[in-house]
């Protein structure tokens, strides 16, 4: 039987993986083209996680797809609502039509003599092969296998139930339970106001303080401006108001670190409770040295002013039978422990490459403008921006590629592969974050240059004029005819 030919082939049919198939229908009609996706739905992140009140971080005005409105007056979005966001932008744009479902890609190998890839995925135990002239992979940064859980001395001598939130139980039962959650980031953050509701008491526990920002979780504005304008118009001018407020209030951090400390302490010590201990929510590292917590319409404040939630810091010593006995000596009783403590982060969703048959090791290569690796041909990775809406560099990074995929076409090229001709450029880590899920395994993470087309910017506008204005006739990046 004849292996099955793409030009395309898109690795994860989550939010990256539908927007670049939907760029390529749009702007490369003519390519054939498939998604392989190793669960059997569409959605990525926003299909995995089910947890309470599961919802994003980052509004949908610059989360959603640059060429699909968001008309919902919702800023911020529940989990559910972006799904299937996610899922009209597929069907309407025919890629519903061109996913193979439960295709999990364990390897892809570049073949030079043909120039194409072989990429090989595990189909419910067995195993199938498709050749593609271009390889894309949009698996996210994270491993839906396995979440990331520190060793607990103790866990087992814990009489209630122990929870990951990537792995929620369907018909977890916590009305009028206590529940110490695990961790501060943006699902602890979330968790918390929505199960406040039903719980008796419900507790973050966190090792150190964080940063937590409020923010609207509907956006007025648009609300008011649909009244006159049609859709894409609101869509057009609300996307550009959020990613200047996004840039500059990212760049007012960085540039000027205590009086953002000043402000973001002070806008929260307004909305607190008079008495609420606010050393909770003063970490000693800068804003952006790790991202920010998004409480859309303060849920977390409110819950707090209940008395339904609280914040405790310290460190664990150990479960006991019970819940936890704190470093301090201090005990929190629990019904219910959720271990929200972070993600396991891997690079292209644990694809084994291979260039000839030999393995490639990404993790000494850098990143030539945030898209394709030196040393990778005819290959792209979509990965989002840290400090705003992963779908602005998503788009971004669709956009150019299939301006890529034409210019080859033009030229009659079948490979491009990118090169560093300056050997003795420094290098840093692909992510520039402290956070810890990023610290666990910036050993196994690509790099970027420090220059040029080799570094990455947490930028909007700078990659806006790097991804759109650059033309593919540079010295960075040698062409092939087979």
């Amino acid at each position: 039987m004849a292996t099955e030919h793409f030009d395309v082939l898109i690795a994860g049919a989550g939010l990256s993986g539908i927007g670049v198939a939907c760029h390529l229908a749009q702007k490369c009609p003519e390519k054939k083209v498939a998604i392989l996706e190793a669960r059997s739905s569409v959605g990525g992140t926003w299909d995995l996680f089910r947890y309470p009140g599961i919802r994003s971080d980052s509004d949908m005005f610059t989360l959603g797809y640059r060429f699909k409105p968001w008309t919902s007056d919702k800023g911020i979005a529940d989990g559910g609502d972006i799904r299937d966001y996610i899922r009209t932008a597929a069907s309407e744009n025919g890629i519903d039509q061109k996913i193979r479902f439960n295709h999990k890609v364990i390897q892809a190998d570049w073949n030079s003599k043909e120039s194409l890839w072989t990429v090989t995925a595990d189909v419910d135990g067995d195993v199938v092969t498709y050749t593609a002239k271009y390889l894309m992979g949009c698996t996210g940064y994270y491993d839906y296998d396995e979440g990331f859980t520190p060793e607990f001395e103790g866990r087992e001598d814990f009489a209630g139930q122990i929870i990951h939130p990537q792995f929620w139980p369907e018909d977890l039962d916590y009305k009028d339970k206590k529940v110490v959650v695990i961790g501060s980031g943006a699902t602890a953050v979330t968790l918390i106001p929505s199960m406040s509701r039903d719980v008796e008491k419900i507790t973050m526990l966190q090792r150190s303080p964080t940063y937590v920002v409020p923010v609207p979780s509907k956006d007025k504005l648009a609300i008011r401006l649909r009244k006159y304008l049609p859709e894409s118009a609101v869509y057009t001018i609300i996307r550009s108001r959020n990613i200047l407020l996004t840039m500059a209030f990212y760049n007012y951090c960085r540039r000027f670190p205590q009086k953002a400390r000043e402000f973001i302490f002070n806008f929260n010590r307004k909305i607190l409770p008079k008495d609420f201990d606010m050393s909770h929510f003063t970490p000693k590292y800068n804003p952006w040295d790790e991202r920010l917590c998004a409480v859309p319409g303060g849920d977390l404040y409110k819950a707090i002013h209940k008395g339904k939630a609280d914040v405790v810091t310290d460190q664990i010593e150990r479960f006991t039978d019970k819940g936890i006995l704190l470093k301090s000596g201090n005990t929190l009783d629990a019904d219910i422990i959720v271990t929200a403590t972070g993600l396991k982060v891997v690079v292209l969703g644990k694809i084994k490459v291979t260039l000839d048959g030999q393995p490639f090791d990404v993790t000494d290569k850098m990143s030539y403008r945030g898209v394709m690796f030196e040393g990778i041909p005819n290959a792209a990775m979509v990965f989002g921006y840290t400090n705003s809406s992963w779908t602005l560099k998503a788009d971004l990074i669709a956009d150019y590629f299939c301006r890529l995929v034409k210019y080859m076409d033009k030229k009659g090229y079948d490979s491009v592969i990118p090169v560093n001709h300056d050997p003795g450029m420094p290098k840093k880590s692909f992510i520039d974050m402290t956070s810890g899920y990023i610290s666990r395994v910036k050993d196994q993470l690509p790099l970027q240059g420090t220059r040029g087309a080799w570094k990455l910017h947490q930028n909007y506008f700078r990659d806006w004029i790097s991804l759109r204005l650059s033309g593919f006739g540079v010295k960075e990046l040698k062409y092939g005819r087979k």
